[in-house]
């Protein structure tokens, strides 16, 4: 009976041994595959991912931005002085920087009367800049011509 309970015993450590083998010859053959994969060994995946890479990268276009002298507008509500801070930056195509800086003075007095003429309910309201944006926009685009202006990005715009 002696003989059986070692037997028994022997059987249960030698079963252990495949299976703590197996996984560790697993663990080694995933991690290895993981890492040739990984760095480009197996597959090629390090070429495809430089190739990607160059392709999206586009030159970005010739851009300049003008910027615009900041300005104060004064503004009447119900007998009180109240005062419109504004400053922007023009964005141009480079070759037309020069142009756009030379009506600089002509897009400064349209801005200040345009602003001066909008009514200060219609400034006080959340949605209003987007909607002045685009009329401060044409404007310039009319003074420096059609093309030459593409966008005006304004930086400050404060009602006190």
């Amino acid at each position: 009976m002696a003989d059986d309970e070692t037997s028994d015993d022997d059987q249960k450590k030698k079963s252990k041994l495949p299976v703590i083998l197996g996984l560790v010859v697993a663990l080694a053959g995933g991690g290895g595959g993981f890492f040739a994969v990984y760095s480009g060994a197996l597959f090629g995946a390090e070429n495809k991912a430089h190739e990607v890479k160059q392709e999206e990268v586009e030159d970005l276009p010739d851009l300049a931005f003008v910027e615009v002298d900041p300005m104060t507008v004064s503004l009447q509500d119900n007998g009180q002085d109240r005062h419109l801070r504004f400053r922007a930056h023009l964005e141009t195509s480079g070759e037309y920087k020069a142009d756009v800086e030379l009506l600089l003075p002509r897009i400064v007095d349209v801005l200040n009367s345009y602003l001066r003429a909008v009514e200060l309910d219609d400034l006080k309201n959340a949605s209003a800049l987007v909607r002045l944006r685009g009329q401060m926009l044409r404007r310039v685009q009319l003074v420096v011509g059609e093309g030459r202006v593409n966008d005006l990005l304004i930086m400050e715009f404060v009602l006190n």
